[in-house]
């Protein structure tokens, strides 16, 4: 019942989260428009980010799946790693994912794709050498757990409304430092009000909007971690498997910026030791508390 509760509470705070990034995006869209003094932008921007959401939705397994330079394994290849991930599947009544290894030497997975139907974990071969059955079981469930949260879906939106404000403000600033679009018109039509609030939100906005994505990324880690222990009804497995991982210095050569919130731990080694606002993750040792907790 407690594992019920955490989840529907990060739930909550992650849509809670959710929904003042989408009306800050708007807001911002709606301050740039008046000072331009033309919707006609904020149509444009949001028409933009709309077919980029579209295009992350439907080809960004592919891409991350590439950059991984990630391979797909058949049961035949490990039928033990297969017959996990097929037993938590049926467990969690979601079709099987397809299942890829990365030749690293550093132990981490993540899971992508743009639906459970259209599901994919992949593993590191790193992460089979050093966990044991249960702890590579608890990693699973938890990616897993991902798929079934639809947690895809809901990173790939928050990237492209991340990436929708960085380049409104980037228009907007290099706009103004060339003396661009109607500078002085504006500044008759809006008073100066609007421009001062649109340079301020042009600075502050890509930060505030960073640190939102960072803030729902870590929400849904431990929404993923309590809905995998509820799979496994094991979280000793998932919290074994970050305790090792926490003491594994390997580098993991695939892993960059744009990809480190998907892995099942952070790659960067210096981000996951100080874990704090500028963080993919939460600290992996509040991770394994609260999966202690579950397991009282």
């Amino acid at each position: 019942m407690n594992l019920y509760k955490h989840k529907e509470s990060n739930i909550r705070r992650t849509w809670f989260l959710f929904t003042i990034f989408l009306v800050v995006v708007i807001g911002i869209g709606w301050v740039f428009s008046q000072i331009y003094g033309s919707p006609v932008i904020l149509v444009f921007f949001v028409l933009f980010s709309v077919l980029m959401s579209f295009i992350s939705y439907w080809y960004s397994d592919k891409i991350v799946l590439r950059i991984s330079r990630a391979k797909e394994i058949h049961k035949k290849d490990n039928p033990e790693l297969y017959n996990i991930l097929e037993n938590l599947s049926i467990t969690a009544g979601l079709p099987m994912p397809k299942l890829y290894l990365i030749d690293e030497a550093a132990a981490n997975a993540f899971a992508t794709g743009r639906n459970p139907e259209h599901a994919v974990v992949a593993v590191t071969r790193g992460l089979l050498e050093r966990l044991d059955r249960s702890e590579i079981e608890g990693v699973l469930a938890h990616e897993l757990s991902h798929v079934g949260n639809r947690d895809m879906l809901l990173s790939t939106v928050v990237v492209v409304l991340v990436g929708f404000v960085a380049l409104l403000s980037d228009f907007f600033l290099r706009s103004l430092f060339w003396g661009g679009i109607g500078g002085n018109r504006n500044s008759r039509q809006g008073g100066g009000y609007f421009m001062i609030i649109g340079i301020a939100l042009a600075i502050l906005a890509p930060i505030a909007t960073m640190l939102i994505q960072l803030a729902i990324s870590r929400k849904r880690e431990y929404l993923a971690d309590a809905s995998g222990a509820l799979l496994t009804r094991y979280p000793e497995g998932l919290a074994g498997a970050l305790q090792k991982i926490s003491k594994d210095n390997t580098p993991l050569k695939v892993a960059n910026r744009a990809t480190n919130h998907l892995w099942f731990a952070s790659p960067r080694k210096t981000i996951r030791q100080a874990a704090g606002l500028f963080a993919t993750h939460p600290p992996i040792e509040e991770r394994i508390a609260r999966l202690k907790q579950m397991s009282i």
